[in-house]
């Protein structure tokens, strides 16, 4: 497990809480609207300075008591596997609440970390509708595998842990009925947020696209936020 980069301060990344955000570099995606390709792409990562296991730990050791929670993001950091549980373990035995950001492709450790309540918030983001035709174009690989993304979205829903759905929406990947399609498959649901691609240099594919007008945007949402307890476009 590589650690990749420390926010040592965010008012956003979860919500209601005073966090750190750590991100773990490596991902079984190829997003082409992923903006991150320092902690996605191997000859990337190799080039991206490190920060120890040790020098997190102790950051979190001095903002005991200033801090309360510590979000886990990529990447993907399911990839990590076991060692990503042995690394929230050390971070709960400091008193800090963990939220876990993912794409939901290892439905078997969130499972095992909502078993042992290593995890008081999960954000799944949803790539595209739930066919791997749409979510294999949106994610930049030969097969998605639909099913375990359909497993973590059910397990999350029937958890006891606090969770929200997250879409970006790019227009060259989605169109009106994707999106409305996104909203009906994940549904009913606690919360499901939309934000817009930006486009911008650096993405994986530099991708370019010019984001949907905030009408279109209002006009969808109107149509799908009776599914979810709370629905926003960020």
């Amino acid at each position: 497990m590589k650690i990749g980069g420390l926010q040592k301060v965010t008012l956003v990344d979860y919500p209601g809480k005073l966090a750190c955000t750590v991100f773990l570099s490596g991902c079984n995606f190829r997003c082409p609207f992923c903006y991150s390709k320092e902690l996605v792409l191997p000859e990337e990562i190799k080039s991206q300075p490190e920060i120890s296991e040790d020098d997190f730990l102790n950051f979190l050791e001095e903002k005991r008591g200033l801090l309360e929670g510590c979000v886990i993001c990529g990447g993907e950091p399911t990839v990590s596997g076991p060692e990503l549980i042995e690394l929230i373990k050390k971070i709960k035995k400091k008193n800090f609440l963990v939220k876990i950001d993912t794409n939901g492709t290892s439905p078997e450790l969130l499972k095992r970390l909502f078993e042992e309540n290593l995890v008081d918030y999960v954000a799944m983001d949803i790539k595209a509708p739930l066919n791997v035709e749409k979510y294999s174009l949106a994610t930049g690989v030969e097969k998605a595998d639909i099913e375990k993304i359909k497993e973590s979205v059910s397990l999350l829903k029937n958890s006891n842990v606090d969770y929200e759905f997250r879409s970006t929406i790019v227009p060259s990947i989605h169109s009106r009925e994707d999106i409305i399609q996104m909203a009906k498959d994940i549904s009913p649901a606690k919360k499901y947020f939309l934000q817009q691609f930006r486009g911008q240099k650096g993405t994986i594919s530099d991708l370019r696209d010019i984001p949907y007008a905030d009408e279109f945007m209002k006009e969808v949402g109107e149509e799908i936020k009776g599914y979810f307890d709370v629905f926003k476009i960020r």
